[in-house]
């Protein structure tokens, strides 16, 4: 593409922002909608542990139609089913999505199922052995999403999901435009209600982001605006989190920079940032946190993210001085591998800071479960639609696997 020309493309979307706003805009959200019957989706800790899903009802009065509260983490094929099956006997003509990444990818999941008339194990993308895998186009109507996160997490404003299915040796991937958010609700109570453990997960994969954005010379400006800011605001409220767990600013600032994040990438026309040379590795953190439940998102990635910059280390002298500039760490005269360097110890510090891990060792990863990890990375197809070779994906794989161990 020409230096000055860039292409771009937008959604449809309301975001509400700040305090109690459930009970200021979460009605006229659903009536704009032109919904009689929402149905809330969410985890069984939402219904246990906090008083969001009460809110949400008190606030809908006789629009609410019930809540199906048992999405399980990682937003699994069984407990997907499950909630289909009860938002349409509920009579569902609208979806409230309430939780973290899992809960809104499983809402999504709930939609398409409503709507498709297909087998779910033939619509989902397809991997046919010696092939490209390929995404079959999902054309029926999806009842409208309003999404309420519970942390601060990617999942906000995207579409498609993947559901983790255990009798497959990858998840269930289904790509459909139409399951992006009607309105998505960053409530501060909502936020603060989680465990500060899991909101330190959830911004460690969100800073994460942005730092790979950083490591990319953009000549689209809408594109470098929203990264821009998306850095400042997860950078700074990344350090301070730590000691200032409830500090619901804080929460929204990294809930508002991973919104900013999914739309820089919907600007650039779809080029996910999961490469360069200052990103971790989207496929080996999945594989890390869909094989172990106990280790989450934000784990998963801090665990790779510094080796994996120092086992590329090719970055451009520009870009290098971009990142540590950002990150605060570059010196006049730096070489580009003196400031990949500096920006990979930088972060290593900011992750430890945070009480996440930097080594896999940390998280009690057997070495002897590198084969099978790798070759999980294969079939992800945000990471890899088929344009490496299963040999090529392995091996770099398993070299990242080594080096962060």
């Amino acid at each position: 593409m020409h230096a000055n020309g860039f292409r771009a493309a937008g959604f449809p979307w309301r975001l509400y922002c700040g305090h109690r706003v459930l009970e200021e805009s979460l009605k006229e959200a659903v009536a704009r909608a032109g919904a009689k019957r929402a149905f809330v989706i969410c985890s069984p800790s939402i219904t246990r542990r906090t008083d969001t899903i009460t809110r949400t009802a008190a606030t809908l009065g006789p629009l609410y139609a019930g809540v199906f509260d048992a999405i399980e983490n990682d937003a699994t094929y069984r407990s997907v089913r499950a909630a289909t099956e009860a938002a349409m006997s509920a009579g569902a003509d609208l979806l409230i999505a309430v939780g973290g990444g899992s809960v809104i990818m499983a809402a999504r999941g709930v939609a398409i199922f409503m709507g498709e008339p297909g087998d779910p194990f033939e619509i989902m993308t397809q991997y046919p052995d010696g092939r490209p895998a390929f995404s079959p186009r999902l054309m029926a109507a999806k009842p409208p999403i309003i999404n309420v996160p519970t942390t601060p997490n990617s999942a906000m404003n995207r579409a498609g999901t993947a559901l983790k299915n255990p009798d497959l040796d990858h998840r269930m991937e289904y790509f459909d435009p139409k399951t992006r958010p009607h309105s998505i609700f960053l409530d501060e109570k909502a936020l603060l209600a989680t465990p500060p453990a899991l909101n330190l997960s959830t911004a460690t994969t969100i800073f994460a982001s942005t730092i790979a954005a950083k490591g990319l010379l953009e000549p689209n400006p809408l594109v470098a605006g929203d990264d821009e800011q998306a850095f400042r605001l997860a950078y700074r409220a990344y350090q301070r989190l730590p000691d200032e767990p409830d500090n619901g600013a804080l929460l929204l600032d990294v809930g508002i920079a991973a919104f900013l994040r999914n739309r820089a990438e919907d600007d650039s026309m779809g080029r996910l940032l999961r490469g360069g040379a200052f990103a971790g590795n989207y496929a080996v953190s999945t594989a890390l946190h869909i094989r172990y439940p106990r280790v989450g998102q934000g784990e998963s990635t801090s665990a790779v993210h510094s080796a994996n910059i120092r086992i590329a280390n090719t970055a451009d002298v520009r870009v290098a001085r971009k990142v540590a500039e950002a990150l605060e760490v570059w010196g006049d005269g730096m070489a580009s591998n003196d400031a990949v360097l500096a920006v990979a110890e930088r972060l290593e510090q900011l992750y430890e800071r945070a009480g996440m891990p930097t080594r896999l060792r940390q998280l009690d990863i057997p070495r002897a479960d590198f084969p099978a990890l790798a070759a999980e990375t294969v079939k992800n197809f945000n990471a890899n639609a088929g344009a490496r070779s299963p040999e090529a994906q392995i091996a770099d794989a398993l070299r990242l696997l080594e080096a962060a161990y």
